[in-house]
């Protein structure tokens, strides 16, 4: 018939299998690559941080052992990369804090076992001398008051330094006060070491002069002048006391050979000595700290070059 058109219906049929099982393989290859890179670039990262960071932990090392020993060597800043330079001079600033305690730590146990010797001595020679032979009852007591003093003396010099260490030099309310010169140098000159036959001369003026230090602050300012004069004179120690229109200044005179011309520069430089073979014990730590203690509290102590025959030192304190 004419004008009619027909319909078709094709029906077909594809197995999935495949396909589901090429996604599978595909999945599974896509996952065994990711856990491969991700294991490759575990592996670059760490091998590219452990190499950057080679020369931090070299730097780290290096400053471990510096410190222990208070090196004076440093990284610097040159031929370094930014980040490193900027590391180096942190580390750098750190070292100069720590070497700075240390030698703070050094000078303090110099300078305690400067001014202990003394005091320590008189005990030794009390008790040496106590037990040489019997002793009466007041020659007991007598060994006991000096040992005493001694004792005192030790806990007044630990006491002082200490404060001193503990404050950072600055001037504080147990630095400051009022304290009679006369007195103090007379106890001083009486407990010098009297094993050399000298005549001690103190020069002080009638009139009541005030340093405005502590006791035992003005004790430990002119002691080490004392002992040093002791050691070197020929036959006489001279100690007077003036007013000046700044405050108080005493002398410290000797008669000895005086200060060499060489060594003046060196004079108040811990440690330094004029002549270490001289056969004389000390330790070149009691003029720097005389000078320390009386700049701590506005004070001054110098050397006179022009002083002849022997030295001349100057302790120039703030009045009371």
């Amino acid at each position: 018939m004419s004008g009619l058109r027909g319909t078709a219906t094709v029906v077909t049929a594809v197995d999935l299998a495949p396909y589901r099982s090429s996604a599978g393989t595909l999945l599974s290859g896509s996952l065994i690559l990711d856990a491969v890179m991700l294991a490759c670039t575990y592996a670059l990262t760490r091998l590219a941080v452990g190499r950057a960071l080679r020369p931090v932990r070299t730097m780290t090392d290096q400053a471990t052992q510096w410190s222990a020993v208070g090196s004076g060597q440093r990284f610097g800043a040159e031929d370094q990369p930014a980040e490193l330079a900027r590391l180096g001079t942190s580390l750098d600033a750190l070292l100069d804090r720590i070497r700075t305690v240390l030698r703070h730590e050094q000078q303090l146990t110099g300078e305690l076992s400067h001014e202990l010797r003394t005091p320590l001595t008189r005990i030794v020679v009390e008790l040496d001398w106590w037990r040489a032979r019997p002793r009466s009852a007041a020659e007991t007591d007598a060994t006991h008051e000096v040992i005493a003093e001694a004792a005192q003396s030790i806990r007044t010099i630990c006491d002082t330094l200490l404060n001193d260490a503990r404050e950072g030099g600055q001037t504080t309310s147990t630095a400051v006060g009022a304290t009679a010169v006369a007195p103090v140098l007379r106890r001083l000159v009486e407990d010098l070491d009297a094993r050399k036959q000298l005549k001690t001369v103190v020069d002080v003026p009638d009139q009541e002069l005030e340093a405005g230090v502590a006791s035992a602050l003005l004790e430990r300012i002119v002691s080490p002048l004392l002992t040093n004069a002791v050691r070197y004179a020929d036959s006489t120690v001279t100690v007077s006391a003036r007013q000046l229109p700044s405050g108080v200044r005493i002398d410290v005179t000797d008669d000895g050979p005086g200060v060499p011309e060489e060594f003046l520069d060196d004079l108040f430089q811990p440690g330094r000595r004029a002549d270490s073979g001289n056969g004389h014990d000390g330790a070149g730590l009691g003029l720097p700290l005389a000078r320390r203690l009386a700049r701590a509290v506005g004070g001054e102590v110098s050397h006179d070059p022009e002083h002849t025959p022997g030295a001349r030192f100057l302790v120039d304190l703030p009045a009371g």
